[in-house]
């Protein structure tokens, strides 16, 4: 459908002296654009995310090449002023998103209608999807994937990415609930209607243990679905002596019984731990 354009955005990838031609131009902001309104995706699901996701790079390459195109330009609103290239998105009341003073969105996010942004900051080729949250001082970084209903909670940080253009960026599936202080970085991808406890810190190279078997099963940079999260530490030896090295734990499974709402806030108290 898009093909032309992926096309001369590959090249111009390729020749950055195309950057000054009106056609290069047109081609990556039309390709912003479509990010903007969700019709185009720096990642994307493959049948429903039951078999993982894609990682449009010709995207995420018409993303950076945004950058260089866009004049510097003073910003301002009221006293505050800012001196930038990228624009901030607008028009809330006709996306149907609740936007919260001061939360910001650079243009070139996609805000699903029904999504509420609280104090909150998120970054150019991120999708936040229908009906999730993002609490305050939550940021959602470059060409982060937030599925529908997520609950990212108050100073949650979820990483960006754009350079390497084959990484891929950080997805948090449908459904899940992410807790205060939590940070997922490094192309992590947390499965849907999992929960993450408080200060849960997820990366690409995370040890994230299950322990609810009678031995230890360990995930790097992927919580599967519907697990229930929490910090933990493991005994490592190194040259200098032994000493404890931050990981995930995977403590239990939220309950199908449970309404989705309820368990989102209760399941981790349902193991006995506070979220």
């Amino acid at each position: 459908m898009y093909e032309e354009l992926k096309t001369i955005i590959e090249r111009t990838w390729e020749d950055r002296t195309l950057l000054g031609s009106t056609e290069s131009q047109e081609a990556i902001r039309r390709a912003v654009e479509l990010v903007d309104k969700g019709l185009l995706r720096c990642a994307e699901p493959l049948d429903g995310a039951q078999t993982g996701w894609q990682v449009n790079e010709w995207v995420k390459k018409a993303v950076i090449l945004y950058f260089p195109i866009q004049p510097m330009r003073k910003m301002g609103a009221g006293e505050l002023e800012w001196f930038d290239k990228m624009e901030l998105k607008h028009g809330y009341e006709e996306l149907g998103v609740r936007v919260v003073p001061h939360a910001v969105a650079r243009y070139g996010a996609y805000i699903a209608p029904g999504a509420i942004l609280m104090p909150s900051y998120v970054n150019i080729g991120a999708y936040v999807d229908t009906g999730a949250m993002v609490d305050t001082w939550a940021t959602v970084g470059s060409c982060a994937q937030i599925g529908k209903h997520v609950h990212l909670s108050g100073g949650v940080g979820i990483g960006g990415v754009l350079e390497p253009v084959q990484a891929a960026p950080v997805i948090i599936e449908d459904n899940c609930f992410v807790g205060s202080r939590s940070i997922v970085v490094e192309g992590a991808r947390i499965g849907r209607e999992a929960v993450l406890g408080s200060n849960t810190v997820i990366t690409g190279s995370t040890h994230i243990i299950d322990v609810t078997g009678s031995e230890p099963v360990t995930y790097k940079g992927y919580v599967p679905p519907r697990s229930v999260v929490v910090p933990g530490s493991y005994r490592k030896q190194f040259p200098a002596g032994e000493y404890s090295v931050s990981c995930a734990l995977i403590i239990g499974q939220r309950k199908e019984s449970t309404d989705k709402k309820t368990s989102l806030n209760d399941a981790l108290r349902d193991f006995g731990v506070s979220v």
